[in-house]
């Protein structure tokens, strides 16, 4: 374990994407990937895509749940963009994301 782990943990800038193997929603999760890198390219210091099974799809700051498919379908990435800048840069901008839908 490094010294660095415990400090991302803490200021909560590793995002995980858990998507369904068997689903094939690959595609999806590095889509929305691609989009939470682009925004916060200064406040992330990792972003993990994590296969997994049984029509998963879940993102995670640090072990936080922020968004479960099967609790609120399939996000829209500028819902999971507000949820990620909330925990991992609360003062940042997001633009037209900011406004309400």
């Amino acid at each position: 374990m490094t010294d660095a782990q415990p400090e991302t943990r803490r200021n909560g800038r590793r995002v995980e994407i858990e998507y369904c193997t068997q689903c094939r929603w690959l595609p999806r999760a590095a889509w929305l990937a691609q989009e939470l890198l682009t925004t916060f390219e200064a406040e992330l210091t990792e972003l993990a895509l994590k296969p997994g099974r049984g029509g998963v799809f879940v993102v995670r700051v640090d072990d936080e749940v922020v968004w479960d498919r099967r609790e609120q379908g399939f996000p829209e990435p500028t819902a999971v963009k507000r949820l990620v800048r909330d925990l991992v840069a609360p003062g940042k901008s997001l633009g037209h994301s900011d406004k309400p839908e």
